[in-house]
């Protein structure tokens, strides 16, 4: 078992980091270039929409929160929640916190990077789930990744869309379900503990076994609705007490930002504490946790979008740029700076002390955040678990339509309702697991996504900037057609 782990462990590295163990094979990350380079090549080609478009995007969304009554659809308020559901989660908690201790303070900014040129694959991705998605004969819409690859490349390439679907699936077993439901477990049992209550894990599991299944039970309208009231409200607690804590903090903000710019260029690693986190291992973490989060062009989020009431493919476009931009340079951020600029005196490994929460030897993931969040004030670790159990909570119902959706096109609709009683099994495994071999698979899960999705939307992108051009307007030829299933596109 150990040499399987080592294997996953090196073949996560090279895709990654560009290494095979302790050998450098590569001088770049694969998967990092393919992912920033696919970023910047549709920012440019739809001239920079997503920075120029983002205001009119919340209006468009603000507009939205009304539906039209299809009960087969959401509206693109509840799409941008379920989305975020997915999106918002352990990764802008424990995955910020990571992205620091394994590639220092810079592998944020690598991190914004990501999510900037992220926002242009999100509205490539969404636009084309929009125009390529099908309605069946009862009247459910299906659409993502592998909608767009069969409608629109053909059956040449129907093997991606199947490569797509099983990544789908593994990546929601392993990081959308077992690993949320696992921190959300050891979070209330550790906070039980504090204030002198035993909580059994088991016990954490059934109940949140029990809540998962009275959401996903309803599918897509019932998770839509619980989304849009849910996701919007956790959000704004987290960023209102993430505030709070950066304006007791004020002073050390433009250091810290500082510190991020010049760390990610390997400017900074011979001061403060910093050796050994140089320009590579930024990239690294940076990209890796920030695809973790944000997931734009993973394919993921897509999925969400594609069930908006809605026949205008650039507009829902628009909206799900929206949520890249909050989960990561909104809330990964103000994680960020709360850890950098929080302060308490930690005893490295080298038995010296630092200031620096992250820096701290026996700490990792959510216990920095959570660390600095107490050092702020008496108390403060609370916020941290509480917005921990939310965001897990909303990101398993938000990947269990998702993995539904890739079940629904490799063996039917039949199968979906069996898969929500899987699901909730999985759910209730995931909270009493030891998920630490989980976690290997995480960054290899969402590559096995990313990789075809991306493929999928480089040989699109003729649609997607004619789409752009015309503002996608429903009555042309680029506009969306919902179809039924079997029929070829418009």
């Amino acid at each position: 078992m150990e040499a399987f782990y080592g294997f996953i462990d090196n073949l996560s590295g090279f895709i990654w980091g560009g290494s095979w163990g302790s050998t450098q094979v590569l001088p770049f990350a694969p998967l990092a270039v393919f992912l920033l380079g696919s970023g910047l090549f549709f920012m440019i080609r739809l001239g920079g929409r997503p920075l120029r478009r983002f205001g009119p995007a919340l209006a468009e969304l603000w507009g939205s929160r009304k539906g039209d009554g299809d009960p087969n659809t959401i509206t693109a308020w509840q799409a941008l929640s379920t989305a975020l559901s997915g999106q918002v989660g352990t990764g802008n908690l424990a995955g910020v916190a990571t992205a620091i201790t394994l590639g220092g303070p810079g592998a944020i900014f690598w991190m914004w990077l990501t999510a900037l040129f992220g926002m242009a694959l999100a509205f490539a991705e969404s636009s084309l789930a929009i125009k390529y998605r099908e309605r069946d004969k009862n009247g459910r819409i299906n659409g993502g990744p592998m909608y767009y690859i069969k409608n629109a490349l053909g059956k040449n390439w129907g093997w991606l869309a199947v490569f797509f679907c099983i990544g789908t699936l593994f990546s929601a077993t392993a990081t959308g379900g077992m690993v949320q439901a696992n921190s959300i477990t050891q979070t209330v049992v550790r906070s039980g503990a504090e204030i002198g209550v035993g909580i059994p894990a088991w016990s954490v599991g059934l109940v949140l076994s029990v809540l998962t299944f009275a959401v996903i039970i309803g599918g897509i309208k019932s998770i839509g609705n619980v989304a849009g009231k849910v996701v919007p409200f956790m959000a704004l607690f987290y960023v209102l007490a993430a505030f709070v804590v950066l304006m007791m903090n004020v002073t050390e903000i433009p250091a810290a930002l500082s510190l991020i710019v010049k760390s990610a260029f390997g400017l900074e690693q011979a001061a403060g504490g910093l050796a050994g986190y140089g320009m590579a291992a930024a990239v690294r973490a940076g990209v890796a946790r920030g695809l973790f989060s944000n997931e734009a062009g993973q394919g993921s989020a897509p999925i969400a979008h594609a069930a908006a009431q809605t026949r205008n493919p650039v507009k829902q476009g628009e909206i799900a740029m929206i949520g890249v931009f909050i989960d990561t340079l909104v809330i990964c951020t103000m994680t960020a700076l709360v850890i950098l600029t929080t302060t308490g005196t930690w005893v490295t490994a080298d038995g010296g002390e630092t200031q620096y929460i992250w820096l701290a030897a026996d700490l990792e993931a959510s216990a920095i955040t959570n660390a600095a969040y107490e050092a702020a004030f008496t108390g403060g670790g609370w916020i941290v678990t509480i917005c921990l159990a939310l965001f897990a909570f909303t990101t398993i119902i938000g990947w269990s339509y998702y993995a539904e959706q890739a079940i629904t096109y490799l063996v039917g609709e039949w199968a979906t309702k069996p898969f929500r009683f899987l699901w909730v099994g999985v759910i209730f495994i995931g909270a009493m697991a030891q998920v630490e071999f989980v976690w290997k698979f995480g960054d290899l899960a969402n590559a096995s996504m990313a990789f075809p999705n991306l493929i999928a939307i480089l040989l699109l992108s003729g649609v997607v900037v004619a789409m752009h051009k015309k503002n996608g307007d429903p009555d042309t030829e680029d506009g969306n057609s919902v179809m039924l299933k079997g029929e070829g596109v418009e």
